[in-house]
């Protein structure tokens, strides 16, 4: 008998879980690898390894990723096309935490109805490491010798959203904004995943006194699709 979706979702999250504690034991230091359960993106960090590189936590938002994360190109990506159910893969792209430089890639995985339920990241520090013996202390095993780290909360989710809405209008502009300042504004919002959580485009609609519909028709026009009429605020 067929699964049902959220059987299948159930399913591919505790194998993938399984999947990220092996890779865990041999996975080098500077190589973090977590996996995102998208139903739930105020807490969407189920599982992690090596999160000392981005201060993550199980139970972390999803907001609280490196800084041009193209996962969430990925993600809009895979909601957009709810006609296939294969993983969306974006292998090998360039991201900074914290100033140090990465190598990222990200897979989306999908249920049977086109549903995108999960996210599995995986973050390499490639800055470069100030001596051999802190090179190999990098590729040692985690299960070898376990870090020593204190247990950090979760990221919160109010101040996630703030500062990406306050970086998108520094970056759009700066005084009374025009349309297409407002557009660019909204267009890196998305980019950094704010309208996936819950309150994202009325905080957005506020910050830049319109509508959440006119967010909306902003959400359409970057997606190329043809808005609706919708009154500047």
């Amino acid at each position: 008998m067929p699964l049902s979706p959220p059987e299948e979702r159930q399913l591919t999250l505790t194998i993938l879980k399984a999947a990220i504690q092996a890779l865990g034991s041999v996975a080098a230091r500077n190589m973090e690898i977590l996996l995102h359960d998208l139903d739930h993106p105020e807490r969407s960090v189920v599982a992690i390894v090596n999160g000392h590189l981005s201060g993550r936590v199980v139970g972390s938002p999803i907001l609280a990723a490196p800084e041009q994360d193209q996962g969430f190109k990925a993600l809009m990506q895979a909601s957009a096309e709810r006609h296939g159910c294969d993983p969306v893969v974006l292998p090998d792209y360039p991201t900074t935490l914290k100033g140090r430089t990465l190598r990222s890639a990200t897979a989306i995985f999908r249920d049977s109805s086109g549903h995108p339920f999960a996210s599995l990241c995986i973050n390499t520090d490639v800055t470069g490491l100030d001596t051999a013996l802190s090179f190999l202390q990098q590729l040692q095993p985690v299960g070898a010798s376990p870090a020593s780290t204190t247990p950090q909360e979760p990221a919160d989710m109010e101040l996630l959203m703030s500062e990406i809405i306050q970086n998108s209008l520094l970056r759009s502009g700066q005084g009374r904004m025009n349309k297409q300042a407002k557009v660019e504004a909204v267009r890196v919002m998305q980019e950094r995943g704010l309208f996936i959580v819950k309150g994202g485009v009325e905080k957005a609609a506020n910050a830049l006194g319109v509508t959440r519909y006119t967010v909306y028709n902003y959400l359409e026009q970057l997606r190329g699709e043809s808005p609706s009429v919708a009154r500047e605020d």
